[in-house]
């Protein structure tokens, strides 16, 4: 596939957010072809960059989230920085920026004032809580939206505290509504003729959209589901087992069929005739007496020896993998899920192949993050015309 076959190609996306729920959008619209510039904060670049795992003093997170985009630093904080920022928005397609509104309205970099330069703006505005609220100025990361939207709250031990997730869910589940967000709003602008428009996006919403069942039970039954560990209260069984090796396997049965073939599996097949057990409502009930039954018999084989079981009986089971065990899974490697990429900093890196995947337009990665500032000279030199003289005073002055 060329640049040219790609879907968005066309399509100019300015990349002003920082850490991870704003970038991310503009990351996943990149591997499909749209010409992504990342505006990073002169010096320290976005803060991604310094997060978790370092190889050489390069974040290797970035090198991912970065990838297909070109750097430019821009100081937003100052006046001749945000004028830069509107000149690059006037001909481009999508802006995606996380400052707080009242910062938004100060800088006049808001969607009302940008439109008026632009009416096919697309502008994807991440904040925490969203605008119109109580909250809507406070700052907010991804751990407030999973406490908030009531992940937190599900996750863990029955006798145990809220458990928070060690990645990034609630900036990417953000990330994947505004994506969808902003092709809609795409097709609504060059399909059938409308303006640009303003996506309000927070990090609460989208991942309580994901965890409304409880708020449905409480709204029509008037109790409030709490932690059950692995368990889950619309299936059983379901949880993650111990095998005799030391390593753990995870098994579903939401499907009535599969859950008798899983009680069939570990041979209990009485129980598949057993009221107790035979239908849904009936085995949530006895949900505990169910999922020893499975445990037990897991406990007593190796997971390679349950897994032959469970794959030959149809039994929708799978290993727990870490990182490592991840990366060498046959099926994946078929697929080319983790492919190493040349990088002149790192030398390659292997990250994970854009999703979804489309048969004539797929996603692709041309490099990953690139340094700070290095297409400075190509944006603003080929893009706004600047000279020598201008770029010299921008960078003097602290703007680039």
């Amino acid at each position: 596939m060329t640049a040219d076959t790609s879907p968005l190609t066309g399509l100019t996306v300015i990349d002003a957010a920082t850490l991870a729920a704003g970038p991310l959008v503009a990351t996943w619209l990149g591997e499909f072809g749209a010409e992504v510039i990342k505006i990073e904060q002169p010096g320290s670049g976005d803060p991604v960059r310094q997060w978790g795992a370092q190889r050489d003093g390069v974040g290797l997170m970035w090198k991912s989230l970065g990838r297909n985009k070109k750097s430019v630093t821009l100081n937003l904080r100052l006046d001749e920085g945000r004028a830069l920022l509107r000149r690059l928005v006037s001909d481009a397609d999508v802006l995606v920026i996380n400052l707080r509104p009242s910062t938004l309205n100060r800088w006049e970099l808001d969607h009302a004032n940008l439109a008026s330069v632009n009416p096919g703006l697309i502008m994807v505005h991440v904040t925490g809580f969203g605008a119109g609220g109580p909250k809507t100025d406070r700052p907010g990361f991804g751990t407030l939206g999973e406490a908030m939207s009531g992940f937190a709250h599900l996750t863990g031990e029955p006798d145990g505290p809220p458990t928070l997730p060690a990645f990034m869910l609630a900036d990417g589940v953000a990330a994947l509504n505004a994506t969808y967000a902003v092709m809609m709003a795409l097709y609504h602008r060059d399909v059938h003729d409308g303006p640009g428009q303003l996506i309000d996006v927070n990090l609460v919403e989208p991942l309580a959209r994901l965890i409304e069942q409880p708020v449905l039970t409480y709204d029509q039954l008037g109790t409030v589901p709490g932690r059950t560990g692995n368990r889950w209260d619309i299936s059983a069984p379901r949880n993650v087992y111990r095998t005799k090796d030391g390593h753990w396997l995870a098994m579903s049965g939401s499907a009535p069929t599969v859950a008798m073939r899983a009680l069939r599996a570990v041979g209990r097949a009485d129980l598949t005739v057993d009221p107790r057990f035979a239908e849904a409502q009936q085995r949530l009930r006895n949900a505990a007496e169910i999922d020893k039954v499975v445990a037990d018999w897991v406990a007593d084989r190796t997971l390679d020896d349950a897994m032959r079981v469970f794959e030959e009986a149809e039994v929708a089971a799978a290993p727990v993998y870490n990182a490592e065990q991840l990366v060498a899974d046959e099926h994946l490697i078929a697929r080319g899920v983790y492919p190493r990429i040349a990088d002149d900093e790192l030398g390659a890196m292997r990250v994970q192949a854009p999703v979804p995947r489309l048969s004539a337009t797929p996603g692709r990665i041309d490099h990953l993050g690139p340094r700070i500032g290095e297409h400075n000279d190509e944006v603003y030199r080929e893009r706004l015309g600047l000279g020598d003289a201008e770029i010299a005073g921008l960078v003097a002055k602290g703007v680039i």
